[in-house]
């Protein structure tokens, strides 16, 4: 994203007078005025705290006439992750890891950390106002709600702390989060401490938000390349959501039905649309972001995709050569793994099993990638600089492929 945004204001012949990076590992800026200062991710740490200094620091050097742009995309919470006064790093950290194996979705987490994190909940546009702010937003969350991309550090926060103590309370949590942040909303309903900023703020009358990329826009972008590949594909139109393994086994049963062969003939996926036919094979399409919910289960190593991907392994056991199915996050890295998710077939349950991993023992105890790994199933591309929530593809090549109507 910056590198983007240095060249568009090269191409008008000019250039940033200074700024902040903050990636999740350590990289070269694309120009001189800007400094790199990686943060720590899905958890914060050390270096989200150095990066939440960082923009403290950036945002410092902000007159009133002057233009910011702001390069928002998922995962700004972490990496940015430092607390408001009054809760400890230790007790942050500790809140983001319980939140992250509570089952909650993305939109659900964020309307609580932002509550406690230094720059979410609008913080940051108080920090630059009144300075004109221009925000290019990459979406993460199921419905682009930019109040919860990044926690919405330049967007008002319309959730009161009785809100957020109502959320935790339903959700379980309410005595389980630390005890600073039950004290820092009991003080916000007595109205000790302020509010965080709400709609109507002068600190938002010179901010203006653009969404530029989404999950949908990856989805259709898959497609394309799939019916270039020649395959018919088809995107779901329903998100995936919900708990990780019970997404996997419903995808990978619907990838069934349409590549068995003499299976009952599908019309489409339940809430999909056809994006045109094509003779080498089908294409099945799915975006969002599914949860995990660790309950007392001491985890082992994964991530949501991967669990997706090994309840799907198991389902799709003994499936004929030529189905195949992915599950992958499009930053790269799902979880706290090197794995960005994994690609899995009719072989992957029987070959974990062969490597000496027992993956309906692993599936139960949230350590999908020591099955995935020990199959050979694991995806790694690397880190890719885009965080636009996590992608499912399963394909069928011709000769395997239930004729669709």
């Amino acid at each position: 994203m910056a590198r983007a945004a240095v060249e568009i204001l090269a191409e008008r012949g000019d250039a940033p007078a200074a700024g902040l990076i903050v990636p999740p590992a350590a990289a070269e800026p694309p120009h001189s005025s800007l400094v790199v200062q990686p943060g720590d991710h899905p958890e914060p740490g050390a270096g989200s705290r150095a990066a939440a200094e960082a923009v403290a620091a950036a945002a410092a050097l902000v007159r009133g006439d002057d233009e910011v742009w702001v390069l928002l995309s998922g995962g700004t919470t972490s990496l940015v992750g430092a607390p408001v006064e009054g809760v400890s790093p230790d007790d942050l950290s500790a809140l983001y890891s319980l939140l992250l194996g509570s089952g909650l979705d993305i939109a659900a987490m964020n309307r609580v950390r932002k509550r406690f994190s230094r720059w979410g909940g609008g913080r940051l546009a108080q920090a630059l106002a009144p300075a004109r702010v221009r925000v290019y937003v990459v979406s993460d969350v199921i419905g682009d709600d930019l109040a919860s991309i990044g926690s919405g550090p330049l967007v008002a926060d319309p959730a009161t702390a009785a809100d957020v103590r109502g959320l935790l309370e339903r959700a379980g949590l309410w005595h389980r989060v630390p005890r600073s942040t039950r004290e820092l909303v009991a003080r916000a309903e007595r109205r000790e401490i302020p509010e965080t900023p709400k709609p109507g703020d002068q600190a938002f009358a010179h901010v203006t938000l653009e969404l530029i990329a989404s999950n949908r826009l990856a989805l259709e972008a898959a497609a394309r390349r799939a019916a270039e590949l020649g395959l018919a594909p088809v995107i779901s139109d329903l998100p995936l959501a919900g708990e990780a393994a019970a997404a996997g086994a419903s995808v990978a049963a619907t990838l069934s039905q349409h590549c068995a062969p003499g299976g009952i003939p599908q019309p489409e996926v339940a809430g999909a649309r056809r994006l045109g036919d094509r003779a080498g094979g089908v294409c099945l399409i799915w975006g969002g972001e599914t949860t995990v919910t660790l309950g007392n289960v001491e985890p082992g190593l994964g991530g949501r995709c991967q669990e997706l991907a090994l309840a799907a392994a198991r389902e799709l056991r003994g499936a004929s050569t030529g189905l195949a199915l992915l599950a992958a996050g499009t930053d790269g890295r799902d979880g706290p793994t090197d794995a960005a998710g994994a690609i899995v077939d009719g072989r992957t349950w029987d070959a974990a099993r062969a490597a000496g991993r027992d993956p309906a023992v692993d599936l139960a105890a949230h350590d999908a990638y020591r099955a995935l790994d020990a199959a050979g199933a694991l995806l790694r591309p690397g880190l890719t600089g885009t965080n636009v929530m996590d992608v499912v593809i399963g394909v069928c090549l011709q000769g395997m492929v239930a004729r669709l109507a």
